[in-house]
């Protein structure tokens, strides 16, 4: 006696005396005295006739149930069964990282703010017994639970609040579906808000509060400005005051830049070109 074990897509012949006497199908068996045993895939084309297939591509997962019953989880591959009364399902997933979307979700905020919300979710299938024999429908819990979570918490804040702590909006949901999404056997890789949609009363008052945080910012830098341009002259002033040399010089450096907007200057003699200058303008 033999002991034989027939992998999942094989099937074996038992020959004696060059006389088939069994096929046996996956499993563990025992041969006799002068039984021999011939392995065969049953993706041969010869056996297409008597046998049926199923094809998972790598990214995927599958479950395997038997007359109904849960029987393992299969990997990607080719599987063939024999044709006969067995009746063979097979559900299957995509383990692959996976993205689902959350739009036009329309939530009241604290200070009763109609906004619309869009949310995006990156996931993928961890679990895939929890996902798919534990749990009806995987997709649409999820999408139900983000949907929760995003009214729970953004109904507890003001809009102020929600504009200027998106960040914080993000991490909670984040942190709170990451542990609630173990239970549909599922693992969360990001979530966020992709947009905030405004009523469009409450997006024209908003540009009105923001032109006039502009308008007021740029009457403190212009106010600041004249500010340091006063005391700019003030300080010139009073050195000139008390430096006669400097005041010379600052006079005769106005005398230029308007002598720059004059086509001709006309002067007499005598040595005292600076005194006519300045006389003449005086009297212009």
């Amino acid at each position: 006696m033999k002991r034989i074990h027939i992998a999942f897509n094989h099937v074996g012949f038992v020959v004696k005396n060059q006389v088939v006497q069994r096929v046996l199908t996956s499993g563990k068996y025992w041969l006799g005295f002068g039984e021999k045993l011939e392995l065969h895939d049953k993706a041969r084309p010869e056996f297409a006739p008597f046998v049926r297939q199923y094809k998972l591509d790598p990214a995927e997962k599958g479950l395997l149930f038997v007359d109904g019953q849960f029987k393992q989880v299969l990997e990607g591959g080719v599987y063939t069964w024999w044709k006969n009364a067995t009746a063979i399902a097979v559900s299957k997933v995509d383990t692959r990282v996976l993205s689902i979307d959350i739009n036009g979700q329309e939530i009241l905020t604290k200070d009763k703010a109609q906004i619309r919300v869009n949310f995006s979710v990156r996931y993928r299938v961890l679990d895939v017994v929890r996902a798919l024999l534990e749990n009806k429908e995987h997709e649409k819990q999820l999408y139900m639970l983000m949907q929760l979570l995003l009214r729970t918490y953004i109904g507890h804040m003001t809009l102020d609040e929600i504009m200027e702590k998106k960040d914080d909006v993000n991490q909670f949901i984040s942190s709170e579906a990451h542990v609630q999404a173990a239970s549909l056997g599922l693992e969360i890789q990001f979530c966020g808000i992709k947009d905030i949609i405004l009523p469009g009363d409450v997006r024209d008052i908003m540009n009105q509060v923001l032109i006039a945080e502009k308008r007021a910012q740029a009457n403190i830098i212009t106010r600041r400005e004249e500010t340091a341009s006063t005391r700019s002259l003030l300080n010139t002033a009073k050195l000139m005051e008390e430096n006669v040399m400097l005041f010379k010089l600052k006079e005769m450096e106005y005398v230029e830049k308007i002598s720059e907007k004059i086509s001709t200057v006309s002067l007499s003699g005598n040595g005292q070109l600076i005194d006519q200058l300045k006389q003449w303008f005086v009297k212009s």
